[in-house]
């Protein structure tokens, strides 16, 4: 599979994604646990990656 899209986003559309999935997971927090642990763990994993990319690019 080839991620080079994906690999050239911008980091602040990265953040972007985990703040929206952060507040999507705080809003099924009490509904659906799985929905809530996966989007817990997309956005810190989106967060992590946006980091490492701009430490990278500095």
């Amino acid at each position: 599979m080839n991620f080079s899209s994906f690999k050239n986003i911008p980091t602040i559309y990265l953040y972007l994604l985990s703040v929206i999935s952060f507040v999507l997971a705080n809003l099924f927090r009490d509904k659906n646990d799985f929905l809530y642990g996966f989007l817990l763990g997309l956005g810190a994993a989106l967060f992590i990656y946006g980091f490492i990319k701009n430490r990278k690019n500095k």
